[in-house]
């Protein structure tokens, strides 16, 4: 299947449906697992084997190309559907903050899958992850538990001609359409002197979305659907500016295709409508 055209397929229920599902969805997370498994295994030794210019593009470059094999995978055995062509008109463009919003989990494998040679902020404990993080220090993507170098780190990717992913909320989204914006965005496209480029990602699961416990199964295939948004101009003021984009986004994602938020109990349904559908959380 094609990952940029989202295609519709009907849905069949019964005991079969549910075992095939539970199937796709378990042999997606171990395939991704895997994956992070084997490119650490090999990145460990090519950390310090490589010089850092080399290691960052080759790093950048395998984790691009494993991602985008991974959807293609998922598209195959029918788990999802994507439709991610929008990020493609940002290749060979000046430096920029790509800002997305952030419903799930896989939000950054959808961006980084089209995007080669993206430098990525990730939280210092997935880094830390034995199966994840050394294959992301190979290529050289930044921790966010020290502000000041997370910042220094940032703008020199910049200015060597990188694209920056940089989630405004810091976390997955806690409120719908979006949870507040963070000030770090404005103040690294302020110092960095880069534009930034508000990505939108919508999806019709809260499969992976916060609250959502591994071991709940979702309804397949799942949608998921990236646009591009506004970009703005390097902002003057840090404050104002987390202020306005958090209002753009709430205003852009006002009719979006998102799921609802589930309790942070844990998910008691495997799938939930977007707000726009007049459905209820339903089971099969």
């Amino acid at each position: 299947m094609n990952d940029d055209v989202i295609s519709r397929a009907p849905d069949a229920p019964g005991r079969p449906r549910r075992v095939w599902d539970a199937l796709r969805v378990y042999f997606g997370l171990g395939l991704l697992g895997v994956l992070g498994l084997l490119w650490s295994l090999l990145a460990v030794p090519l950390y310090y084997l490589l010089p850092r210019r080399t290691g960052l593009t080759f790093g950048r470059w395998l984790i691009h190309t494993a991602f985008r094999w991974y959807l293609r995978t998922l598209s195959a055995i029918g788990a999802c559907r994507f439709d991610l062509s929008a990020l493609d008109a940002l290749h060979g463009q000046p430096p920029m903050i790509v800002a997305p919003n952030h419903p799930s989990l896989i939000d950054a494998v959808l961006v980084i899958s089209r995007l080669p040679g993206l430098a990525c902020i990730m939280k210092a404990d997935i880094l830390d992850n034995p199966s994840l993080g050394a294959g992301a220090r190979l290529a050289r993507y930044i921790r966010n538990d020290a502000l000041r170098n997370m910042i220094h780190l940032a703008v020199a990717d910049l200015h060597a001609g990188h694209h920056l992913l940089l989630f405004p909320e810091g976390t997955r989204s806690t409120a719908r359409p979006i949870g507040p914006v963070r000030g770090s965005v404005g103040l690294i496209a302020k110092q960095a002197q880069v534009p930034v480029q508000t990505v939108f990602i919508e999806t019709d699961s809260p499969f992976l979305t916060k609250g959502w416990p591994l071991v709940q199964r979702p309804l397949l295939p799942i949608t998921y659907r990236v646009r591009l948004g506004k970009r703005f101009d390097p902002p003057q003021d840090v404050q104002a500016f987390a202020v306005a984009i958090e209002a753009y986004f709430q205003d852009a994602l006002a009719d979006a295709m998102l799921p609802r938020l589930l309790p942070q109990g844990g998910a008691t349904a495997p799938h939930c409508a977007a707000p726009t559908d007049d459905h209820d959380c339903t089971d099969v």
